[in-house]
């Protein structure tokens, strides 16, 4: 059992980091300028953190709350979402 465990925590080691890695080649690619050209330096790093930042749905979803707490459900929810995420 104890092998089995130390099997599968090794084969996930080596998936949650190339998944990571996708995402970041994805927002490589997105760093671009208005213009479409490549954009380098502090100006590509910057663009690729925000890709990262924004690449994470659930926090829009947990802070979709009315002004009681409370879990929003169907259009209200969908609207909350997609203010959080800028209006995409």
């Amino acid at each position: 059992m104890k092998k089995i465990i130390i099997a599968l925590s090794i084969a996930f080691s080596f998936t949650i980091p190339s998944v990571a890695f996708a995402d970041q080649a994805a927002c490589e690619a997105k760093a671009v300028s208005k213009e479409g050209k490549p954009l380098y330096g502090a100006a590509k790093d910057a663009s690729i953190k925000k890709c990262m930042g924004d690449a994470k749905p659930n926090d829009c979803e947990a802070k979709a709350l009315s002004k009681d707490g409370k879990p929003l459900y169907g259009a209200a929810k969908s609207a909350s979402i997609k203010k959080c995420e800028g209006g995409k």
